[in-house]
């Protein structure tokens, strides 16, 4: 699922996208938003439409503290998003996981929610490595190499337009294999299931919606100049609403047993976010035209220049 889109990843540019001011500011509002305030939005759902089920509210719980990994590329792709810079996110957010998902799974089910959950830092070290590292090795060896092999020309051209679609196939057998593993008790729990499907949709629909709200008014009171445009927006948006499912999913069955209630739910985590997700991609399109993305100064340019204003 993710060794196409890493491939397309531009790695060449990264000393260049590095030395600029603006990838570090989208870098701390990335930080901001996954690591302190979208945990916090997950477990304020939870609480507030599981408080009767301690056992399905864990396994939610560990949904929103597992922060990007996999699927934000192919949503950030699909709605335009600038691929680098979304890359770059969730690396940084991924390695992060490493140092950060135990103790906040600590507190949150430990302390806050009263559960019980031992984690150790080498396992989820793990499993982050084997969710990223290995795709992210093989973009980066499959890029150099077969630009090496083909040329630019034909590797930009031919092979990237056949190797591309291979991500929505590794996405579509994702689905339907969890689909296929938890079949028994999701129709066996139907009831509780389609409760706790509310707060994950709530979830996706929340942050996506107040990150791209917050990164369009920035464009429009600083300026695409500034790095605020729909390009960056939208990797924002998507960073914040998506989740390590892989992560949360892997987790609970180690901690807690396949067949738990914390399994269940971390397991329905992707099947509600692909759905939710992949409408919000055209939602993103629809209002990257209706909406006034830079200043009003930058518009009247743009305007002036010939390029179609927004409707």
């Amino acid at each position: 699922m993710m060794w196409p889109i890493l491939t397309k990843v531009q790695y060449e540019r990264f000393p260049v996208i590095f030395s600029s001011a603006q990838i570090w500011k989208h870098i701390a509002w990335s930080l901001l938003i996954n690591w302190v305030i979208a945990p916090f939005v997950m477990l304020g759902i939870a609480f507030a439409t599981l408080p009767d089920q301690p056992t399905f509210r864990d396994g939610v719980l560990l949904v929103g503290i597992a922060r990007c990994i996999a699927m934000v590329m192919i949503w950030s792709t699909l709605a335009g998003g600038d691929t680098n810079y979304c890359a770059i996110l969730v690396i940084i957010n991924s390695l992060l996981q490493m140092v950060l998902f135990s103790p906040m799974s600590l507190l949150f089910i430990n302390v806050i929610s009263k559960g019980s959950i031992k984690l150790q830092y080498g396992k989820t070290a793990i499993d982050v490595l084997i969710y990223l590292g290995i795709p992210l090795a093989a973009g980066v060896i499959t890029r150099f190499a077969m630009r090496a092999l083909l040329g630019e020309k034909r590797f930009e051209g031919p092979f990237l337009t056949w190797f591309s679609p291979l991500a929505l196939l590794g996405l579509l057998y994702t689905i339907i294999l969890i689909c296929m593993q938890q079949a028994t008790r999701i129709l066996s729990h139907i009831g509780i299931v389609f409760r706790v499907m509310v707060p994950l949709a709530l979830y996706f629909a929340v942050m996506w919606s107040l990150t791209f709200a917050l990164f369009n008014w920035l464009s429009r009171k600083r300026g695409i100049a500034a790095g605020y445009d729909y390009d960056k927006a939208v990797v924002q948006s998507f960073t914040a609403a998506s989740n390590n499912f892989e992560l949360a999913i892997a987790v609970a069955v180690a901690v807690f047993g396949v067949g738990s209630d914390q399994a269940l739910a971390a397991t329905l985590g992707p099947m509600v976010e692909v759905p939710v997700l992949l409408a919000l991609t055209y939602v993103s399109v629809w209002f990257k035209r209706r909406l006034r993305w830079g200043t009003k100064a930058e518009n009247e340019a743009a305007v002036a220049a010939g390029a179609q204003p927004p409707v």
